[in-house]
């Protein structure tokens, strides 16, 4: 059975603490929210309230989607990387037994 203290996953990469998500997510909504009712709060006219409303989605979005890419290729190097060294501890061992 798995410690919810358990700082590992079955990768051997090392999982954020418990606090740390929780000040993640919490940065994130409260960072929203504030946007949001500063929004509302503006003395301006509904439809520039929904561009700002549209753009800031729109960032929050591609924020998203730019980490994820990134976190993407950053695992897929990863996983070259090991490979490669794999092979070359494969080749090294065969070429101490000779």
């Amino acid at each position: 059975m798995n410690s919810p203290f358990q700082n590992d996953n079955y990768d051997g990469l090392k999982l954020d603490s418990p606090g740390w998500v929780f000040f993640v997510k919490t940065s994130f909504g409260c960072a929203l929210l504030g946007m949001l009712a500063g929004v509302v709060m503006m003395p301006v006219d509904l439809w520039m309230r929904g561009y700002i409303v549209m753009g800031t989605l729109f960032l929050v979005g591609s924020s998203f989607t730019l980490a994820k890419t990134m976190r993407d290729q950053f695992e897929s190097n990863k996983m070259i990387n090991r490979l490669s060294q794999a092979r070359a501890e494969k080749l090294l061992e065969e070429y101490h037994r000779e």
